[in-house]
């Protein structure tokens, strides 16, 4: 990588106001999980009615008073924390050059779905109606209609479930606390709780998306994918699902929870 680019990102992601913002980032994404916590116990108290994922997370945040401001600085805040996972990468040096490109990769991933977030509270901020559901199911639907897209649906599935699989080691192992200035004592070992508890929700709720995903591919019938809401409310119907959905909500709660300390603590 050209030496001057690596310098000017280094630069940049030295910035004050920079640093400040993409701290803000981790606080709204922070309170984007929490409310889909929120809305997955709400559709288990309401029997299935309710809209568990990040649209029905800032719909609730733009119909609160003073809703279209704070959906606006929710949105402007994840684009400045994935603008800074994106700097961070290329300002990022390595001894191993394998270890350096892989956490590059690792950074500018986190960017891009931090950026993903953010575009989704624009659209729902200029009165726009995202159905990730929708969407999930006519790729699906896209891919099946390809030559070898049954097999890359089937790919895709394995590949979300990778990632869930990898949201919950990094949760049981608590390696999350390698990123951020945890304080010792009984508050550090209660922030650290929250994240493990998170990690673990978001990587169920992930391998609750992949299933679907592989299902579709297997079958080729692209009805049975969808998004987050999708497969949570999928779950309803499930022996103990309920209590599954109760345990995915108070995983986000915690992973929100933890998000608002992540802004105070991390290390950027």
């Amino acid at each position: 990588m050209d030496d001057r680019l690596q310098s000017v990102a280094r630069r940049t992601e030295r910035t004050r106001a920079f640093r400040a913002m993409a701290r803000g980032g981790y606080a709204a994404s922070g309170v984007v999980h929490g409310l889909i916590g929120a809305l997955a116990i709400a559709l288990v108290v309401r029997h299935g009615r309710a809209e568990a994922d990040q649209v029905g997370a800032l719909t609730s945040i733009a119909n609160a008073p003073f809703g279209l401001a704070g959906l606006c600085a929710v949105a402007v805040l994840l684009f400045a924390l994935g603008v800074f996972h994106i700097v961070h990468g290329f300002a990022l040096d390595r001894d191993s050059r394998r270890r350096r490109w892989g956490r590059r990769l690792a950074e500018w991933g986190q960017g891009a779905a931090f950026c993903v977030m953010g575009g989704i509270a624009t659209a729902v901020a200029v009165g726009a109606r995202p159905d990730p559901d929708r969407t999930t199911r006519d790729a699906s639907r896209g891919l099946l209609t390809i030559p070898g897209g049954t097999v890359l649906l089937i790919l895709v599935g394995i590949g979300v479930a990778g990632v869930g699989a990898a949201w919950i080691w990094m949760g049981v192992s608590r390696s999350f606390r390698k990123q951020m200035s945890i304080p010792p004592g009984r508050g550090g070992r209660a922030i650290a709780a929250l994240g493990a508890v998170g990690f673990v929700a978001k990587g169920g709720a992930l391998l609750a998306i992949a299933v679907p995903l592989a299902g579709a591919g297997f079958s080729g019938d692209s009805s049975s994918a969808g998004a987050l809401d999708s497969a949570i409310t999928a779950l309803y119907d499930l022996p103990g699902g309920p209590a599954m959905i109760v345990g995915i909500g108070v995983g986000f709660l915690a992973y929100g929870l933890f998000c608002l300390f992540r802004a105070r603590l991390a290390d950027l």
